[in-house]
């Protein structure tokens, strides 16, 4: 065997071609071929550098190869360092702006918690402060026992104020709301504060040429002429001949001669030199525009009254009840009765029969013969008994839907209403009777 025969290398082997045929066992008597000898192994290659690989033995395999990373070029690692710094800065970036996104939703949150603080606060200065200046001087009228809320709601009105609840916080803040009553001239277009100021400052008799003739709800006509008297360069007597004269008239007083009760009750500002019968129409004027406002003769016309009669039952209620809540109810009764032909047995009348009270009328009083003495005459009295505000008329013009014919006021304060005479005993005898 050559040197080249022992490193014979085996051929690969064939593909299978499937299962061969069974070949039935070669006997010796047929085949005295001497047998191939076994392929000799492949020589080892040896691990170690010029060591010669010793037959039988596998060298170990080589590691695989691995491709070597191309190196990148310059313009590929430029951009590599551009991107590592840009990530970098987006990254220190983000961190700024989510704070300033932080902060900017705690400022929105924070202003509009502070909004309506901001709003009250710019429109109290609005009032304070309105903008426009002053305008004409108007008349105000502050009733005893008024608090900052009727004196507040007087002064919007009339103009005076743009907001009676900016009057009355600010008149709590300021430590005011003690007001004199009486008339104010005072000019539309005021802040809060002068209105304020101007009231604790008080009303005054003569206001630059003019004269204040205060008149308050409830005043007879001679009562009137008094107050008219007392102005100078005018006469108590020659007002009342004036007013009884029928020379001034309201359009609502029908047949009546005089003006009694066809005049409104206000403080006026008289010129120094007006006449009496200037100042007498001027009163009766006002009467007529606040009727007029009321629809009087459409809302007497309603009740199956004639606009007289309307106001003779506004002057009963405001003696009876004034501008209580229980004017419409009063009304009411009287004008129960009224229809019914029943004595009204009012005593406000006995009052005006006898030239006003006090003293409380009593039983001799009820004797008195007089058309004003409604113990004795059915219907309703001549004349109004005396000047009335807005709430009695409006009571008379729209009084309550019930069926009572009997009031009484209590020693508490309280008027209890009955329908039948046996009710209206129990009251008096479970409450007593004012005055008594």
């Amino acid at each position: 065997m050559s040197d080249h025969d022992a490193f014979w290398t085996p051929r690969a082997p064939e593909p299978s071609r499937g299962p061969s045929p069974e070949v039935p066992p070669a006997t010796d008597s047929s085949d005295d071929s001497p047998e191939e000898p076994w392929p000799p192994l492949a020589p080892r290659r040896s691990p170690l550098p010029g060591v010669p690989p010793e037959y039988g033995q596998h060298a170990p395999d080589p590691p695989p190869e691995t491709a070597s990373a191309p190196v990148p070029t310059r313009a590929e690692q430029q951009a590599s360092r551009s991107g590592s710094r840009s990530g970098s800065r987006s990254g220190s970036r983000a961190g700024p702006r989510r704070r300033r996104r932080r902060g900017l939703a705690v400022l929105l949150v924070l202003l509009l918690l502070l909004l309506p603080f901001l709003l009250f606060a710019g429109w109290m200065v609005w009032e304070l402060h309105p903008p426009g200046g002053q305008g004409a001087e108007v008349t105000v009228e502050i009733q005893p026992g008024w608090g900052t809320q009727q004196a507040g709601d007087a002064l919007e009105a009339k103009g005076v104020i743009g907001s009676s609840l900016a009057f009355q916080l600010w008149s709590k803040v300021s430590g005011a709301g003690s007001f004199q009553a009486g008339t104010y001239r005072l000019p539309t277009g005021m802040g809060v504060g002068e209105a304020a100021d101007a009231l604790a400052a008080g009303p005054s008799a003569s206001v630059g040429d003019h004269l204040t003739l205060a008149l308050p709800p409830g005043l007879r006509l001679e009562q009137i002429a008094d107050r008219v008297g007392q102005l100078p360069g005018h006469s108590r007597d020659a007002f009342l001949a004036l007013a009884r004269s029928g020379t001034v008239r309201s359009k609502y007083q029908g047949n009546q001669q005089s003006v009694e009760g066809f005049t409104w009750p206000d403080t006026y500002f008289v010129g120094k030199q007006q006449t009496d019968q200037q100042i007498l129409q001027t009163i009766v004027n006002e009467f007529d525009k606040h009727a007029d406002a009321l629809d009087l003769a459409t809302a007497a016309a309603a009740e199956g009254l004639t606009p007289q009669q309307a106001v003779v039952v506004g002057s009963l209620v405001q003696a009876e009840a004034g501008g209580s809540a229980d004017a419409a109810k009063i009304a009411a009764v009287i004008l129960n009765r009224f229809r019914q032909g029943t004595p009204l047995q009012i005593d406000a009348t006995l009052c005006y029969s006898k030239g006003g009270c006090p003293p409380v009328p009593n039983n001799a009083d009820k004797q008195i013969d007089s058309p004003y003495n409604t113990y004795k005459v059915t219907g309703l009295p001549p004349t109004p008994i005396m000047t009335m505000a807005e709430p009695a008329l409006q009571a008379a013009l729209h009084p309550a839907a019930v069926p009572y014919l009997f009031y009484v006021t209590g020693t508490d304060g309280v008027t209890y209403f009955a329908t039948t005479f046996e009710e209206h005993q129990a009251n008096i005898r479970a409450h007593g009777v004012r005055g008594e």
